[in-house]
């Protein structure tokens, strides 16, 4: 098929959403599709008020039409609900294109953290923006679970995956120079991420940051006694991971956290929160004889997954595969006849 995929998100990002389209584009070409990526990088931008490294693009619909009626997509799938998200969305419902939609993040949330905005307003716009979607395409059971409560239908799963290859075990080659153990945090350093809860933890040995965001710095001079890596990348990024004792994932509100995954795969055990996202990675599999510990006492999680094997956790990622993840995401997009949508090229 050609497959038209729109998203706000995308490189240099570094996130989930964009680890997991990224991913999902190549493993789609792989199968012989012909995928489309409609990102900021073809429209004019402003960054994103709190969050600069955020490109958010300005008055896209005409270019949104034109890659459309130029593409001809046989599928089409709406990856965020932002500026390039609510013009496809536009377009689609006018021209009577069908299209999916992805819950990804928990913006509701994230604004509310931001600006103060109530949850149930941002809610009431996420209803709006996903009622003419054909499928609401989520990672996990909890986060259809609380879509549902807030009104939201014709939810579908597609998990995520993880790359065993990149992520690995390997030789310990970072953090020679820090006490042992190493407690790590990979991803953005935003509020969001509630970053402060392991920041403040008491925790023996050394705690390890990596990653960027709008709050690196003032963090970084807060806490001379952390370690801030910035951001990291390909095996340059899994060979932090590799390096580490521990991998502390403090957020409350993500939809998934694919770099539990890639802890995992790199033999770490996890310490989270025992909230959406660790909880249905984790699953049935969380505890002093799983691979991670989920407890509202994180620091007492992250001393006790110290004590968990690490090819324990390598075994678990390796049964979390990409191909998994792109077959569900097929069987959820909605084909049409692109003759009958478009005119002809």
């Amino acid at each position: 098929m050609r497959i038209l995929v729109v998203s706000d998100a995308w490189t240099p990002q570094v996130n989930g959403v964009v680890r997991t389209l990224v991913m999902l584009k190549a493993q789609l070409e792989a199968r012989g599709h012909q995928v489309m990526m409609l990102t900021p990088d073809g429209f004019r931008t402003v960054p994103c008020p709190t969050y600069p490294e955020i490109r958010l693009a300005v008055l896209p619909g005409r270019r949104i039409a034109e890659a459309m009626e130029s593409f001809r997509p046989e599928a089409v799938h709406i990856a965020t609900e932002a500026p390039l998200g609510w013009a496809a969305r536009r377009y689609c419902v006018r021209r009577g294109v069908p299209f999916t939609t992805a819950f990804h993040t928990k913006f509701p949330e994230y604004v509310q953290a931001r600006f103060g905005v109530p949850v149930a307003w941002s809610y009431a716009v996420m209803r709006r923006f996903h009622a003419p979607s054909q499928a609401v395409m989520v990672a996990t059971q909890s986060i259809e679970d609380q879509l549902t409560t807030w009104g939201l239908s014709n939810i579908r799963r597609w998990t995520r995956g993880v790359d065993t290859t990149l992520f690995r075990p390997r030789p310990m080659t970072r953090f020679a120079d820090l006490p042992r153990p190493v407690f790590l945090y990979v991803g953005r350093v935003a509020v969001e991420k509630n970053i402060d809860a392991f920041l403040a933890l008491d925790l023996p040995g050394s705690k390890v940051v990596v990653g960027d965001g709008p709050l690196a710095a003032e963090l970084a001079e807060a806490h001379p006694e952390v370690t801030f890596c910035g951001a990291r990348h390909g095996e340059d990024l899994a060979a932090h991971y590799a390096s580490a004792d521990v991998f502390i994932f403090p957020s409350l509100t993500d939809t998934f956290g694919l770099v539990v995954l890639e802890a995992l795969a790199s033999g770490l055990p996890v310490a989270a929160f025992p909230v959406a996202g660790p909880v249905d990675v984790i699953g049935g599999a969380a505890g002093p004889d799983g691979v991670g510990v989920l407890s509202d006492d994180l620091r007492a999680a992250a001393l006790a997954a110290l004590d968990i094997p690490r090819e324990r956790c390598r075994a678990f990622a390796e049964q979390r595969s990409w191909a998994v993840s792109v077959d569900q995401f097929l069987a959820n997009v909605s084909p049409f006849d692109a003759a009958e949508r478009f005119s002809p090229a």
